[in-house]
């Protein structure tokens, strides 16, 4: 007999939501961190943000778009009706959050990166993250 205490169990409908705060607030974060950053090196301010956001959409575009559309099929098609308030991510896709994130605290404490790169991996990260967060909020407010 399996006894789940310690699992809090949501909606597959509510999953979806907490899905988009998860990927709002790391593409939030990651915006913010970036654009404090920038403003600590104002030279080309113009041709930075430019640039983190072009490269940002792309970086959608090309492969934000299709992750975010995987996670929100996997969601909906999850075999249970309440799954585990963590089941937003899989397995691979936790094992990436922290890969990218001990990379970004890493780059960011080395100093190896300078303050000025970082603000636009930061933003050129940001952008994608919070873009793929509105296909969870639409597919939640849609169903």
């Amino acid at each position: 007999m399996k006894i789940d205490f310690f699992t809090p169990r949501v909606s597959k409908h509510y999953l979806l939501f907490i899905a988009a705060l998860v990927w709002t607030f790391a593409g939030g974060m990651l915006l913010f961190r970036g654009l404090t950053f920038l403003d600590s090196q104002p030279s080309h301010l113009f041709l930075k943000l430019f640039t983190g956001l072009l490269a940002g959409l792309l970086f959608f575009r090309l492969l934000f778009n299709r992750i975010s559309a995987k996670h929100v099929l996997r969601i909906q098609n999850l075999p249970i009706g309440q799954p585990c308030l963590f089941s937003f991510f899989d397995i691979r896709s936790y094992l990436m959050m922290f890969s990218m994130i001990t990379l970004g605290v890493m780059l960011r404490k080395s100093g190896f990166v300078s303050a000025e790169n970082l603000s636009l991996i930061y933003i050129i990260m940001g952008i994608p993250l919070l873009m793929s967060s509105f296909r969870f909020y639409q597919t939640f407010f849609n169903s």
